[in-house]
């Protein structure tokens, strides 16, 4: 379900009965949504969250889990991988609004945000080996990538969940408010800091920053997206603002 507020987009997922579990058709509508971001030059921004106050995505469909093979798993698991990868790669920032429950794969698609606000009530965890199988989204690489190999170890190996709280101090949080009213607002309080900011730049951020995570030479990469804004008209207005001691008034271009 979509939504706009400004130029911040909102991606609701909308099976609260199913406690908004990640069925095919809803992967699939998550893919067109976050593509729609990538091609809407109004969207600057996107909070992703779930509908209802139990659960952000209580993982995968068992339904759906229970009839894989190994010749379907692997096709299971990559197109997961690919819609996931959009929004990790998005060159507009994503904020997941973590309401609740986030397992499996919901906790692997908040993991592909770039960052994570989540009320005090919610809870994080990988319970894929109480099922027999292993995360399939990403989550071996996200997990491990924001907690460290040792905890992301423990954490997928034993099924064991945390709260935000834990999840806070391990760095897998951003932010953690008490109440779901505070949730969006949160989320939004921080895309607006960041629409303060040259467009542009933002996206090569991103883009440098995941970098450091893929088969690259992420200083090379760096100096890339460096020399590339140096061609921006907001490059110009950024340094011409700075000696000018007024704000910025960015154009995204």
């Amino acid at each position: 379900m979509l939504e706009r507020q400004g130029p911040t987009q909102i991606i609701r997922i909308n099976r609260p009965t199913k406690l908004n579990a990640l069925d095919t058709a809803t992967i699939q509508e998550l893919g067109k949504a976050i593509q729609y971001v990538y091609d809407n030059p109004d969207v600057l921004g996107v909070v992703l969250t779930g509908e209802g106050e139990k659960a952000f995505a209580a993982g995968a469909d068992i339904a759906e889990i229970a009839d894989l093979t190994e010749l379907t798993a692997r096709n299971f698991s990559e197109k997961g991988q690919t819609v996931f990868a959009l929004f990790e790669n998005s060159p507009k920032p994503v904020v997941a609004a973590v309401n609740g429950w986030a397992l499996g794969g919901g906790c692997e698609l908040a993991m592909a945000c770039h960052m994570r606000v989540a009320v005090a009530k919610a809870k994080f965890g990988q319970p894929e080996v109480n099922l027999g199988v292993i995360p399939g989204y990403g989550g071996t690489q996200r997990l491990a990538q924001l907690v460290g190999k040792a905890k992301a170890l423990e954490l997928i190996l034993t099924g064991d969940t945390i709260s935000a709280a834990d999840a806070k101090v391990l760095g897998l949080v951003n932010h953690v408010v008490d109440t779901h009213a505070e949730l969006l607002p949160a989320c939004f309080l921080l895309l607006e800091k960041i629409y303060t900011k040259a467009p542009i730049a933002v996206g090569h951020c991103i883009d440098a920053i995941n970098a450091v995570f893929n088969a690259e030479n992420g200083y090379q990469t760096e100096a890339n997206h460096f020399a590339a804004c140096t061609r921006t008209e907001d490059f110009k207005e950024g340094i011409a603002a700075f000696l000018e001691k007024r704000t910025p008034q960015f154009q995204n271009r």
